[in-house]
């Protein structure tokens, strides 16, 4: 059994979403172990809302390495989408999964073990998974990351809503998540009734820009939706 490690950094957004990819790991037959210990994979949800954010993101990539530098390096998140060129010439890093295809972190994993194990007899030092980044602008999708539990025994963060379309001056935000994308109201009461029954006593709404929640909805769902 191949062992993964996580580690989050910025917003509750992200915590949200370094959830969903725990329990993707979980599913697909991968032991959970601390960042600190040794691991087959390690995955590093990272933020890139100020340098300081950055910075952290590369020292916590880094390090992963230096753990276990026969380990799988997975960038993931904000700071992919906003410096992907960059790492993607990193060789501390060997996969790079920008927002909106944290999904696909099972499928691109097992994509990668398969070419490296069939690459081991060519003396290959280092095999890239690729880079795998959108252009977070132009898309609509909101991408549909769920969770079933939530390390926080009794509060659980629900995300409903993605990317911002205010673009302040000062703020990368709208470039590293994209526009306004809600999330359909059918799938958050189902996720707040699962967390409910799995014991959970508080639920609490996050999202990047919550105040833009279906504003990207029809006219018609969203007169429904917001009263």
């Amino acid at each position: 059994m191949r062992k993964a490690a996580l580690h989050n950094l910025g917003c509750k957004v992200n915590s949200y979403e370094t959830e969903a990819m725990q329990q993707m790991l979980e599913e697909a037959g991968y032991e959970i172990v601390p960042f600190r210990e040794g691991a087959d994979v390690y995955v590093i949800n990272t933020c890139s809302v100020t340098n300081i954010a950055d910075r952290k993101s590369r020292q916590m990539l880094h390090r992963a390495r230096k753990m276990n530098p026969d380990a799988v390096v997975v960038a993931a998140g904000c700071y992919v989408q906003a410096a992907g060129e960059e790492l993607k010439k990193d060789e501390a890093i060997d996969i790079v999964i920008g927002n909106n295809k944290k999904t696909e972190l099972i499928e691109i994993l097992d994509a990668y073990f398969e070419e490296r194990s069939a690459s081991e007899g060519d003396g290959a030092t280092h095999i890239s998974g690729g880079s795998h980044i959108i252009d977070i602008g132009k898309t609509k999708e909101y991408e549909r990351l769920a969770i079933k539990k939530i390390a926080d025994h009794t509060r659980a963060f629900i995300k409903i809503q993605d990317g911002c379309n205010q673009f302040c001056s000062y703020c990368i935000i709208p470039y590293t998540r994209g526009r306004v994308r809600s999330r359909q109201v059918e799938e958050i009461v189902a996720e707040v009734e699962t967390l409910v029954a799995a014991g959970y006593r508080e639920i609490v709404l996050t999202g990047i820009h919550l105040s833009s929640y279906g504003v990207d909805f029809p006219e018609e769902k969203r007169r429904i939706c917001l009263g």
